[in-house]
């Protein structure tokens, strides 16, 4: 009798600890599970854009920017794709990431992990079909952001075009040595153009970056060369950071470089996470 007790209590014992294993694996699972929607920062947007000063010789007659916005719902992920780009070289990067990534319905680690390569790869083909249809490349930029989730950005810019992080108040650059903080780095590339001059070569830089979107992420700006010929990031960023409407503080920042007699075309777009 002793016996048998002693082998009911060792399967009660058995039962306990598997019971006690099952509830740990489901509780690390919920530990690790995604969060919930009402978690993840609200993202919002505004633009505003001013026509290129035109000289009477004609230098800054540049076709005008134009910028896109788009969102895409990819299984229970949110994605943002933002733009400011040169009209010479936009349309390629709009089209290579419409057909590359959201026409494709990819899934969502695909997303999350291809992203940035994704960004490179529309900016270095559309570049490369810029310098082969031999049209003018001087001054050719663009600038561009994915939001995933509300927790990852993604940014790429390339010329004299510019994305500026404004974090706990202070402005961050991709790319930029100048960061006032070294609490974060920027998981980033560089891509060199190939042309004849030091001034075309810079300018034809491009430079795709990515990092964690957190509570001191506070927005985001991506402007073309009539913003930043006319003012510093850490200056954009103070004209702006009191503005919670991104799209007042996109106009607040246009009507600023024109005032400041910005020669370049003045596009800019703010991205906010509250």
């Amino acid at each position: 009798m002793a016996l048998k007790d002693f082998h009911l209590k060792q399967k009660a014992l058995q039962l306990k600890r598997f019971l006690m294993g099952s509830a740990g694996r489901k509780k690390r699972e919920v530990t690790n599970a995604k969060k919930p929607s009402w978690m993840m920062p609200a993202v919002s947007h505004g633009y505003y854009t001013i026509e290129a000063f035109k000289s009477p010789s004609g230098y800054e007659n540049s076709d005008s920017d134009f910028v896109v916005v788009q969102r895409e719902q990819i299984e229970e992920l949110e994605l943002w794709f933002f733009g400011v780009f040169d009209a010479r070289i936009g349309d390629g990067v709009t089209k290579y990431m419409q057909s590359h990534l959201f026409d494709k319905n990819p899934k969502e680690s695909h997303v999350r992990a291809k992203s940035k390569e994704t960004m490179r790869k529309a900016y270095l083909g559309a570049r490369a079909k810029t310098r082969e249809s031999a049209e003018e490349t001087h001054g050719v930029g663009s600038v561009s952001a994915m939001v995933i989730d509300g927790e990852k950005l993604v940014l790429a810019n390339m010329g004299d075009y510019r994305a500026v992080v404004c974090r706990d108040g202070l402005a961050h650059q991709i790319g930029s040595r100048n960061n006032q903080s070294g609490k974060r780095h920027w998981s980033q590339r560089f891509f060199k153009g190939n042309a004849a001059s030091t001034r075309q070569s810079k300018t034809s830089d491009l430079v795709v970056g990515a990092e964690r979107v957190d509570s001191d992420t506070e927005f985001v700006i991506l402007a073309s060369t009539g913003i930043w010929e006319v003012m510093k990031n850490q200056e954009a960023v103070n004209l702006i950071k009191h503005i919670e409407n991104p799209q007042a503080a996109s106009e607040c920042l246009a009507k600023e470089a024109s005032n400041r007699m910005s020669r370049g075309s003045i596009s800019c777009l703010v991205i906010r996470f509250d």
